[in-house]
């Protein structure tokens, strides 16, 4: 069975959901790993449920979308573990409103924490990879950054933009040993998809070829994928735990 016993991984957005479910993922799979997440009781306990459990995790909070948080998060990984060598930018954000009542603010906030803080964390995370020929980025999206999302154009918009800022950054940087890739999942069973109306879930339900939404092991396990071995030709790539949603 491959294992992720060679990586120091910081999971951003890993204080609840789909982040938490990443993070014990990869310590049970060998990883050292950094609970990232602008709440700092979550992402303590979450570490604190990895350790219990046998992995090794250390927590630490900060904002994705602040350069100076970004820089202490990896100096503290550098002084804890060593190097990052796999990056799992998670951290992220929804909001339900209609375009025609969307602020500007609304749309900074949502660019910011998804695409901003994807680049800023990847961007102090290459160089180190780079020099060691070494090092795997997996970038959440959403299949709503494929086909789209009613009440959700600025999130839509984000997502997209992850999936081909992936594209672009795999053919830059894969030959040099570093592999870049996403997952967009589909609708899972977190505290984000559940704040949206029961209208919406209801009606998205209904939509999925599968019936249901996922959980976040699901999401979870293709991330684990990604980050191991058995993934090395896989590059610029968006996996799809969708329930059906999104068939490529």
């Amino acid at each position: 069975m491959t294992t992720l016993n060679d990586h120091i991984a910081i999971v951003t957005g890993a204080g609840a959901g789909i982040g938490k479910a990443i993070a014990h993922r990869l310590a049970m799979d060998g990883a050292k790993v950094i609970v990232h997440d602008i709440n700092e009781a979550a992402a303590v306990a979450v570490a604190a449920n990895i350790t219990a459990a046998g992995g090794e995790a250390k927590a630490f909070a900060g904002d994705v979308s602040n350069p100076d948080d970004v820089e202490a998060t990896f100096a503290f990984c550098e002084a804890t573990y060593g190097e990052c060598s796999l990056l799992v930018n998670n951290a992220g954000i929804v909001q339900q409103v209609w375009f025609k009542d969307m602020t500007l603010a609304d749309w900074d906030r949502m660019i910011s924490i998804h695409l901003r803080g994807c680049f800023l964390n990847s961007h102090r995370a290459i160089k180190p990879m780079l020099r060691n020929k070494r090092g795997v980025i997996v970038n959440l999206a959403s299949q709503l950054g494929q086909i789209g999302g009613i009440e959700l154009v600025h999130y839509t918009a984000a997502k997209a933009g992850i999936i081909g800022m992936t594209k672009a950054l795999a053919r830059e940087v894969s030959a040099s040993g570093v592999r870049v890739n996403a997952v967009a999942p589909g609708p899972i069973n977190t505290e984000l998809v559940m704040a949206l109306s029961d209208d919406w879930r209801a009606a998205k339900s209904k939509e999925l070829p599968l019936g249901r939404f996922g959980e976040p092991e699901d999401v979870a396990a293709a991330v684990a994928f990604l980050a191991s071995d058995d993934a090395k030709l896989f590059v610029g790539q968006t996996l799809g735990p969708n329930s059906g949603d999104v068939m490529l």
